[in-house]
């Protein structure tokens, strides 16, 4: 039965989906067979692992809403061992359709629970925010990645997704687990960068990961070419660093 981990936080722009693109590339790398799923309806983890947006059809929504079987609407990707459930922009009608249905928050647990079995790891890559599709990550996760960017709202933003972990154990998912706390964007030139790593190592020891994920160019340039940063450029800091959270991940799970 494959793994869920769902890489959460509802502030934007703290690459969330950068993690979720390279650390399923550099899973299926290792030989994990690894699914991208993307809950967000921005859909930029389909785009960034080499999928048009509009042409990646059937797709998650398409699946939730019943029109396709959710086998059918896995892809295989350019890479071998990884496969993507896409998403669209349609996907964020399922905020609306979702508040109206009795058991909301379970939706993506139900709707990969026949799937499970054919993958090692899953990925979930949520939207930035608190919102139902979220929930909907954190009930169907067995496990939570959180990347933080090293800035001043960090430790604040942190405190309320640990609020949200809570109630979601509490009603949905008591297994939930929180995997690690993955810095990134990391620029230690500066001193806040390190100011806010001494904060997470201080507060939250037990789930601040070792590997470092560092700001650069290639990381920023390699969606633009639908590639996992270890195919855009195999040599780069970031791609090792990647590859070391990758052996970290699955160190942490036993795998």
């Amino acid at each position: 039965m494959g793994i869920v981990v769902a890489i959460v936080n509802q502030k934007g722009g703290v690459g969330k989906t950068t993690t979720a693109i390279n650390l399923s590339a550099c899973l299926a790398e290792l030989g994990k067979r690894v699914l991208l799923v993307d809950c967000d309806p921005q859909a930029n983890a389909t785009s960034g692992i080499g999928f048009q947006r509009s042409t990646a059809r059937p797709h998650l929504y398409d699946a939730l809403s019943g029109l396709v079987d959710v086998r059918q609407a896995i892809h295989a990707t350019q890479f071998p061992n990884l496969f993507l459930l896409p998403s669209d922009m349609e996907l964020a009608g399922a905020e609306v359709e979702l508040v109206q249905e009795e058991g909301r928050e379970q939706a993506f647990r139900n709707l990969l629970a026949p799937v499970k079995p054919d993958f090692d790891i899953l990925i979930l890559d949520a939207p930035p925010s608190l919102g139902i599709l979220t929930v909907n990550c954190l009930a169907a996760a067995d496990y939570l990645l959180i990347p933080i960017q090293c800035e001043y709202y960090a430790l604040e933003g942190l405190g309320n997704l640990l609020s949200t972990i809570r109630r979601i154990r509490m009603a949905f998912n008591p297994a939930l687990t929180i995997l690690g706390i993955l810095r990134t964007m990391y620029d230690a030139r500066t001193n806040l960068a390190h100011q806010v790593s001494a904060e997470l190592q201080k507060h939250f020891p037990q789930w601040l990961l070792r590997t470092v994920i560092p700001r650069t160019v290639r990381l920023a340039e390699a969606p633009s070419h639908g590639l996992p940063i270890i195919h855009y450029d195999g040599r780069s800091i970031a791609a090792e660093a990647y590859r070391q959270l990758a052996q970290e991940v699955l160190e942490r799970l036993g795998m």
